[in-house]
């Protein structure tokens, strides 16, 4: 491989060049280069029109990785600057979160102390204009790239602002803004708190010691990894390596590039003995997985939802001269009592990999991956846990699909539910704000009434949506608790949306304080052995 990477390198002057010297596997990956940069060449010379390369180039590139594995891939310049800011944890901007509905581009939230704040943009201002741009109309993706630029420099906006006539004129200067991984972070009761976290970037640990120092270092913690599809691996190994003592392994790779490799623990975990929970459902996947597994491997929390997605394949990337990148899978994750994170699949087949994640939450599927899953135990206690892809929790438990409705799905789909938050908060934001000045009062007396419930559905009426009364009554709790949740995070922050509804829509994070709560004091959880 060595001797074809010399070679490939000299190229494209050496496409004459003989296979003597080389293997009958090398002589081939030679002569399929060759074919590639003969047909490159017939195209810029041949063709009956001039030909933009650039286009063609990338296709070509996302087609060879698309006939590997699921999670090769290749990034376009601008998807890496997305991918960067996502990842190293701020970007230059104003400081707001922005929706765009209705042709409006409408700001839900700006962010405290940021630009756009200290200037007085407040939260439900439509955006009309942006420099000399007209802003009605714009995409949720161009917006960010005439609000963005560098630090220091300046970006002038009108807004219209529920009761106040005509437009007002902010000038803001840009400064670095914070991509939080960590959404929530919340005592709930009885020593036992919650931290929500939605990725794995360059800042979390950061944020996670912060939110868990906060929270007064609880003796019982539930560690929110639903939804998280992964990210950094070093942060995925710092956060196992918080709960976990010094030396114990948390996750090795192996590969035919790169050798084998265990990552261990180098120092003790600050919280070696705190009453653990992990959440993890079907979204949850690669540094995700790790975390769990390692934790689930030690015996060192319970691990509560549903089976993770099974991402296990570790990329390398590698950045391109114009700024696009390519993400080359080289190795396999392993969890520390050996089991492959990764589910099967089959190389080209991208799309019966997706729909066989989706259809492993059937139950007879599920039941037959179960009964030929390969057996491990777990290290300290040799707990029955399975192989096969994907984390399978301790407890599982089922997503509560008992109060969705088509006609509320469709009210979703439709952005109508947006769109309603948005015109009645414009109205009674700060009637709200000044009847609930804290979190903890709205969440104690504020309750959707049945005129608003009314007002949503005669909103959908007129946007094309005809009222179902059995799909609304059916849907009326989960509708009020979206709506009062909604609310509190335009109020309050995002941690708030969660504070309303994990404990009144989701029984694995009811189930996760139950089991904390009853945690035994030789520091055993009280739960039904996994079978």
């Amino acid at each position: 491989m060595r001797k074809l990477m010399i070679v490939l390198a000299l190229l494209p002057g050496l496409t004459a060049l003989s296979a003597q010297d080389l293997g009958p596997a090398e002589a081939d990956q030679l002569r399929q280069f060759q074919k590639l940069t003969q047909v490159y060449r017939y195209l810029t010379g041949l063709y009956v029109d001039e030909v933009e390369m650039k286009p063609v180039v990338e296709g070509a590139i996302r087609g060879m990785l698309e006939e590997l594995d699921p999670h090769s891939a290749y990034l376009d310049a601008e998807e890496m600057k997305g991918v960067r800011e996502s990842f190293e944890g701020e970007f230059s901007g104003i400081g707001v979160e922005f929706n765009v509905l209705r042709d409006s581009v409408i700001v839900v939230n700006t962010i405290a102390g940021g630009p756009a704040e200290r200037v007085g943009v407040r939260a439900n201002d439509r955006i009309v204009r942006i420099d000399t741009l007209d802003a009605v109309g714009m995409s949720r993706t161009d917006v960010p790239k005439y609000l963005r630029g560098k630090t220091g420099s300046k970006v002038e906006i009108d807004v219209v602002r529920h009761g106040t006539p005509g437009l007002l004129h902010f000038v803001i200067v840009r400064d670095k803004i914070p991509l939080n991984t960590v959404d929530a972070a919340y005592l709930i009761d009885d020593g036992i708190g919650y931290i929500k976290v939605n990725r794995f970037g360059h800042t979390t640990m950061e944020e996670f010691r912060t939110s868990y120092r906060n929270l007064k270092r609880p003796k019982g913690l539930i560690l929110d990894l639903r939804g998280n599809g992964g990210g950094l691996l070093e942060q995925a190994i710092e956060m196992a390596e918080f709960f976990l003592p010094r030396g114990a392994k948390i996750v090795s790779t192996e590969g035919q590039a790169v050798g084998a490799h265990a990552f261990l623990a180098q120092t003790n975990g600050e919280d070696l003995k705190g009453n653990l929970v992990v959440l993890i459902d079907e979204s949850s996947a690669s540094a995700s997985e790790i975390v769990s597994g390692a934790i689930q491997d030690w015996d060192r929390g319970v691990i509560v939802g549903r089976p993770s997605f099974g991402k296990g394949l570790v990329q390398r990337q590698i950045g391109l001269q114009d700024g696009s990148a390519v993400r080359i899978t080289v190795a396999r994750y392993h969890t520390p009592s050996g089991r492959v994170i990764q589910r099967p699949y089959e190389n080209g087949k991208r799309r019966e990999y997706y729909l066989d994640h989706l259809r492993r939450y059937d139950d007879a599927v599920r039941d037959s991956l179960d009964a030929g899953a390969p057996v491990y135990r777990t290290l300290r206690t040799g707990r029955t846990v399975y192989g096969g892809g994907g984390i399978r929790p301790d407890v599982l438990v089922e997503a509560d699909t008992t109060g969705y409705s088509d006609y509320y799905a469709e009210l979703i789909r439709r952005g109508i539910v947006a769109e309603f938050v948005n015109d009645w908060l414009d109205r009674s934001r700060q009637e709200l704000s000044q009847r609930y000045p804290t979190f903890e009062a709205l969440d104690k007396e504020f309750e959707i009434s049945e005129e608003l419930l009314a007002q949503l559905a005669d909103l959908g009426s007129r946007r094309g949506v005809a009222l179902d009364q059995q799909g609304l009554d059916v849907s009326r709790e989960l509708v009020s608790t979206q709506l009062k949740a909604l609310a509190a995070q335009r109020l309050f922050g995002v941690g708030a949306y969660f504070q309303v509804v994990n404990p009144r829509m989701s029984p694995a994070y009811r189930q996760a304080v139950e089991i904390l709560k009853n945690w035994d004091e030789k520091g055993k959880p009280l739960l039904e052995p996994k079978k």
